[in-house]
């Protein structure tokens, strides 16, 4: 449908694996950028860091590189020893940070032959399907003209409802995207342990994990003065990145070289394995890789329905779990709050609390106007759990049978 139809479209398409060459993603946290014996930049290891990703370039790979440290560079600048908490400052420090940030990894790449590119987001960037798409376009428009995409949140205008919280899950999101091979996450410790190893000296490192549901391990690690994330938020980006078909790797960032002992298979870090089930469809593929922080739980009548491959109604809703505005990634929970999927709610947690329970023709009694007759559609629901999975490989067979009918 062309333009002049005067009918909105979507932006085209484009598979990313029509390029050849496989994707790896690094995501780079701020106490990594900085020396926590000076408190400033450290030179060194992002230098280091830079020159692994040009190595990663010129050996035929995608490399986008996520990058905290606006807010942490910013206090830098203006000479602030702590992260303040004013959600205002820290926007304020974010606009003067970034500058910064994107200043040294500029001369950095350049000193290398080397061009890299500002890519800022929001979660509402890619949970909106026609702005996620636009977001896949520039990606492999940058990747074609061999510039290293360095992405970092938007905080300047992210709002505290739709943040993606820190940059671990916006490295699961963009590694989601991009359908890469690998996410490498660099942080302040070898991998992930059995226990906290700063207070357990028996800890053990895990070097790989197979099946991240079946995962119990103490989480407790506590992000640094001037980062965000700790263990907890690397587990949940495991679980997105895993989810939507990506391996990911959590290695420490002392020597930015592990990188490449990474990508040679050596063990080092933890490697948190892709799931098996393939998420074939690329919308549904989407839906897997957005966060869903909060949940609304279901009967049984309801859960059944949905692994049936149905549509989600108000009336087999009996709990809503956090506030959420609509067209956001939710969770489904049955009745013991355990989460079998994911879908985009087409309704706000305000509102599906005055519809929970009700049939959808009492919409308009409940809301004052007609709404969508779904909660969801069954189209933009996603299996998640091991359990399900038959499921959804039935419904892609089925869509995959149908598509070969019409064609």
């Amino acid at each position: 449908m062309s333009a002049s139809d005067g009918k909105r479209t979507l932006p085209r398409e484009r598979s990313m694996t029509d390029d050849t060459k496989p994707t790896i993603v690094i995501k780079v946290g701020t106490s990594s950028l900085v020396d926590a014996s000076t408190g400033l930049p450290s030179l060194s290891k992002i230098a280091a860091l830079v020159e692994v990703l040009c190595k990663l370039k010129r050996n035929d790979m995608n490399v986008a590189l996520v990058s905290s440290g606006a807010v942490g560079f910013g206090c830098l600048a203006l000479g602030l020893k702590e992260r303040p908490e004013g959600v205002m400052v820290k926007q304020a420090l974010a606009a003067t940070g970034q500058a910064k940030l994107m200043e040294l990894y500029g001369r950095m790449f350049n000193s290398l032959g080397e061009s890299c590119a500002q890519v800022l987001l929001t979660y509402d960037n890619l949970g909106h399907r026609a702005q996620f798409l636009n977001a896949v376009n520039t990606f492999e428009a940058l990747f074609k003209l061999g510039v290293v995409p360095v992405v970092n949140e938007n905080d300047t205008v992210a709002v505290e409802e739709l943040r993606f919280g820190d940059n671990d899950c916006l490295s699961a999101m963009v590694a989601s995207m991009l359908k890469a091979e690998r996410l490498i996450i660099l942080t302040d410790v070898d991998g992930l342990y059995t226990s906290n190893p700063n207070k357990d000296p028996d800890a053990k490192r895990i070097p790989v994990v197979d099946n991240i549901d079946d995962l119990d391990v103490d989480t407790s690690s506590a992000g640094s003065a001037l980062g965000t994330g700790g263990m907890a938020t690397k587990i949940t980006a495991a679980k997105l990145a895993t989810a939507s078909g990506v391996d990911m790797s959590i290695v420490s960032a002392k020597n930015p070289t592990i990188i490449l002992e990474v990508m040679r298979g050596d063990n080092v870090g933890t490697l948190f394995k892709k799931r098996s089930l393939k998420v074939s469809k690329d919308r549904k593929r989407w839906i897997a890789g957005l966060p869903a922080r909060q949940s609304i739980y279901l009967d049984d009548g309801a859960v059944r329905a949905i692994k049936e491959k149905k549509s989600l109604y108000a009336a087999g809703i009996i709990k809503i779990n956090g506030k959420f505005p609509s067209n956001v990634a939710i969770g489904l929970a049955d009745s013991k709050g355990v989460v079998f999927a994911q879908g985009i709610t087409n309704y706000s947690s305000a509102e599906l609390a005055l519809l929970k329970g009700k049939q959808m023709q009492e919409t308009f009694d409940c809301l004052g106007y007609h709404g969508s007759e779904h909660v969801m559609h069954r189209g933009n629901i996603v299996l998640l759990e091991f359990a399900g999975k038959k499921y959804l490989q039935q419904q892609e067979e089925d869509e995959d049978a149908k598509e070969k009918t019409e064609s």
